[in-house]
């Protein structure tokens, strides 16, 4: 999860990071698939509930595919069907152009009564351009899963208004750092955009407004009884 981590943009992630270790723990065991795995930065994590972590990730990835166990898509994943333990599956289901068709297939690998566990944005830039197509909603993540067949355990938001401005103003700042030493902004930025993702973290924890929020964490259930 380190691999993830800048200094631009520790707060989002010092939030997501202990909620989703929470569901891994409670919810992930077996084989787990991680669905446009990237360079893998939940291994770690994962590693302490799962006997097997496999990543799955596009041949056109932007990301280091060193950790690409097998090649497909999130619409056609070479496994067969219900053969994993656990779906993960981290900020990427804004990334496809079928969201709908990519939920549909990971209910057809994932054994009954296990778990699949997302992370998904609503307010965040655009990223990995041209390549983001959606945000969403609470409604629209129970939508997707209901329609796939899947039971929804949870959908969470997991910032305010808060956290989701001053991560967002940290990255404008960030982007005022060109020129290098030379720009004054540069040694100034990064102390500034450190007091402001603390300040921030900290407001989060009383902060209600959580139709604010940078990122939903979904679990939903597939239907049926555990193998065992």
């Amino acid at each position: 999860m380190l691999k993830l981590l800048a200094s631009h943009n520790w707060l989002i992630y010092a939030i997501i990071n202990p909620s989703l270790e929470d569901r891994l723990r409670r919810y992930a065991r077996g084989t787990l698939l991680d669905i446009g795995c990237g360079v893998k930065p939940y291994e770690q994590m994962a590693s302490r509930y799962v006997d097997q972590h496999i990543g799955v990730d596009h041949i056109d990835s932007f990301h280091d595919k060193s950790k690409v166990d097998l090649t497909g898509t999130a619409y056609r994943i070479p496994v067969p069907d219900e053969s994993v333990n656990c779906i993960l599956c981290t900020d990427v289901l804004e990334h496809l152009e079928e969201p709908g068709a990519a939920v549909k297939e990971a209910f057809r690998v994932l054994k009954a009564g296990e778990h699949a566990i997302y992370t998904v944005p609503l307010f965040w830039h655009v990223h990995e351009s041209p390549r983001d197509f959606y945000r969403y909603t609470e409604y629209g993540l129970r939508y997707l899963f209901e329609k796939s067949g899947f039971e929804v355990v949870e959908i969470k938001a997991l910032t305010g208004f808060v956290v989701t401005f001053c991560q967002e103003l940290t990255y404008v700042l960030y982007r005022l750092r060109f020129g290098g030493w030379i720009n004054p902004l540069w040694w100034l930025v990064p102390p500034i955009g450190h007091i402001i993702q603390a300040t921030a973290y900290l407001i989060n924890k009383i902060d209600p407004t959580r139709d604010f929020t940078a990122e939903y964490i979904a679990v939903a259930r597939k239907p049926g009884k555990q193998s065992g």
